[in-house]
């Protein structure tokens, strides 16, 4: 009994151990995302990473080798959370013109992410490490998703029969950047109306195409 007590107590303790340093982490990568966000990568210094999340500065290099690793941490979570929430949704969509009313719920909500998508977005472009990774890590995975629930919904007839992984390719990149654009994450001053014309206008575009009707 008494060796018993002793390995759950040992066991406790190192679970208790795993769950500190799992809130020490997240609290780092939540400061980074907000900080990054706000004064972008080159303008926050580890100090200014270390005091947000009210850690030591040294403690940040326990948990990441260094800055540009914690950028690319926050970066990578943040595509797979926003690329998880759209194919959930997608995949929850009983008919196509669920798509439209999809967008518009997540535009009207998009400023509560508006951080997140900062960093996700704008940094990137800046460095090609972190694109590397999104692409290799996410993009590329999220696409297979993608494909096959395009696939499915093609057998069903849902949509018309063509490439499915080309249509992945097509719904990521109007939903996941153009439904996310420069205009509405930047303007603190765009209106819900505003959202709700991107929305259905990616929308349209993406399930009919630009060309006009043509006389039969």
């Amino acid at each position: 009994m008494q060796v018993f007590s002793r390995r759950n107590l040992k066991k406790c303790s190192l679970q208790k151990s795993k769950s500190s340093e799992e809130d020490v982490r997240e609290r780092i990568l939540k400061a980074a995302r907000k900080l990054f966000a706000r004064r972008g990568y080159d303008g926050t210094t580890t100090k200014d990473l270390a005091s947000q999340a009210k850690v030591a500065e040294g403690t940040l290099f326990r948990y990441f080798s260094n800055k540009k690793a914690i950028l690319i941490e926050v970066a990578t979570e943040g595509w797979i959370e926003i690329l998880t929430d759209l194919l959930t949704e997608l995949s929850e969509m009983g008919d196509c013109k669920a798509i439209s009313q999809m967008m518009k719920r997540r535009m009207l909500n998009m400023h509560a992410n508006a951080d997140l998508l900062k960093v996700c977005f704008f940094e990137a472009q800046y460095h090609p490490e972190l694109r590397e990774k999104i692409q290799s890590e996410v993009i590329s995975k999220m696409t297979g998703v993608a494909e096959a629930f395009f696939e499915t919904a093609m057998d069903k007839g849902i949509y018309r029969r063509t490439n499915p992984r080309i249509v992945a390719q097509v719904f990521l990149g109007m939903f996941a950047i153009a439904g996310f654009s420069e205009s509405t994450i930047i303007d603190p001053q765009a209106s819900p109306k505003a959202m709700q014309e991107m929305a259905e206008g990616i929308a349209d575009i993406f399930l009919h195409g630009v060309l006009a009707p043509q006389d039969s």
